[in-house]
């Protein structure tokens, strides 16, 4: 892709035993924000480390900038911040020390927005460097990436050890970040805030990418999802026998679809016991958890 800021064609990494990342492919575009969704060990980081010149690949390509991170990584790293998915702080006395010597090595010397950053997230940066919650530690390694206002943001795990509240003000810099123009890729397992500030959103598992969504398409879809309990297990796998699409949990069953097609799903409710039904738009975890549940049946076959 012509405008693609970081770019991964066929990434393989095998550590063995099934561990690692294969025939991972991903375009991150300029000025995207760029959700990496899997659960713990599903491959995020390692895909990550690639993107930062950390791991050399088995096989396939990344490209940041158009630069090998393996290669150039003195070059690739004048455009891109990182926040680390395990933070591991040099050998300084409080996080004012370590600010110093981030601004040196970012070349940072209008302290403003850094002094911006540690206000709205409640920063103490006299506090003993090695002595913070992780909380501290989180909020002191996001100050750090985000001063020195780099064009791309690479991000494991961001909000890790954050509270609720701090959560938000963080997905609020990452709005603010992105309409300065910045390219922004961001790893969780956290459903919510991928949904709130993506653009797009890879979803890994098993260190193979099960799918790619636009999530502005995502969230005006027509799909609607129902929820049906029925009165017993024995009706509902009538139910799902009836409606092979469906996923049964006991007696309660979900099922997605489009307006036209509700018809023929209330028609398999025929001479069955409905106890209730009801209606929503699909949340991305539910489309996370239909994408694995699809998966593991395919692999069952």
């Amino acid at each position: 892709m012509s405008n693609a800021i970081i770019s991964a064609a066929h990434l393989t990494k095998d550590y063995g035993q099934d561990r690692g990342v294969f025939d991972v492919s991903l375009d991150i575009r300029q000025g995207e924000v760029f959700g990496y969704l899997g659960t713990n060990g599903s491959g995020k980081t390692t895909t990550i480390r690639h993107m930062m010149g950390f791991l050399k690949a088995d096989s396939g390509t990344v490209t940041v900038n158009g630069l090998d991170p393996w290669k150039n990584a003195p070059d690739v790293m004048k455009s891109v911040s990182y926040i680390p998915g395990e933070i591991a702080f040099p050998d300084l006395k409080t996080g004012t020390d370590f600010f110093r010597v981030q601004a040196q090595f970012l070349g940072v010397r209008d302290f403003s927005y850094m002094n911006h950053l540690i206000d709205v997230l409640g920063l103490d940066p006299s506090a003993n460097l090695k002595r913070m919650s992780k909380g501290m530690k989180q909020k002191t390694a996001i100050v750090a990436a985000l001063m020195g206002d780099r064009d791309i943001l690479i991000l494991d795990e961001p909000t890790t050890g954050l509270d609720p509240l701090m959560r938000e003000t963080f997905l609020e810099l990452i709005r603010e970040e992105k309409a300065k123009g910045r390219t922004i890729f961001m790893s969780s397992h956290i459903f919510e805030e991928i949904e709130e500030v993506c653009d797009r959103v890879a979803i890994i598992h098993d260190g193979r990418i099960q799918s790619v969504l636009d999530l502005s398409e995502f969230r005006h879809s027509s799909v609607r999802t129902y929820h049906v309990e029925f009165s017993d297990e024995a009706s509902a796998g009538a139910f799902c026998d009836r409606l092979p699409s469906s996923v049964r949990n006991g007696p309660q069953v979900r099922f997605d679809a489009v307006a036209r097609d509700v018809d023929a799903a209330f028609q398999a409710m025929d001479g069955l016991q409905v106890v209730s039904l009801s209606e929503s738009h699909p949340d991305l975890e539910d489309y996370f958890m239909k994408t694995l549940q699809d998966e593991h049946a395919k692999e069952g076959q």
